[in-house]
Formats: structure tokens, sequence, C-alpha cells
């Protein structure tokens, strides 16, 4: 799967799911930088199979309705260790 990691998504977070098998590049690897959530996702459409973030905003800002657009509200879960 390829992933593409939103500006506000710390960069250790890429590093992550590449190790799990996944290809991923962030915004800024893209040459996507400083692009507003719209134009973000068009110029992701086609090249990426998902657009990681956690800007909470984005489904308020864009239309995320259509097969092509699914979005999943999921809040982060961190497991603490000792």
């Amino acid at each position: 799967m390829k992933l593409l990691f939103d500006e506000c998504v710390p960069r250790k977070v890429k590093f992550l799911f590449a190790d799990g098998g996944h290809e991923c590049e962030t915004v800024r690897d893209a040459g996507f930088s400083g692009k507003e959530n719209g134009e973000l996702l068009d110029l992701a459409e086609g090249h990426f199979d998902v657009l990681v973030t956690i800007d909470k905003n984005i489904r308020y800002q864009q239309n995320m309705t259509g097969p092509e657009h699914r979005y999943l509200d999921h809040p982060p879960s961190f497991e603490r260790s000792g």
C-alpha cells in the first residue's frame, strides 16, 4: 500500500509503516510542501492509496464523500510499556 504522510504527522511515523512493508512518502518527499488540503488531495489522488493526517478539521474543510475519498476518524492509540 502506498501511503502519503501529511506535514502535521511526525516524520518518524513514516518509518513505522515502512518497516511494516508499506511504500511511504511524506508530503515533503513528494514535493507537495505547503499545499492546502484540497490541492493536496487532488495531487495525491491516483498516486497514493492513503493520506495519513492528524488534521482534525479536514473532514469539515473538504468533501470527503464518494468512493475516491474515504475518511476514517480514528484517534491515535499508544501502548505504554513499563
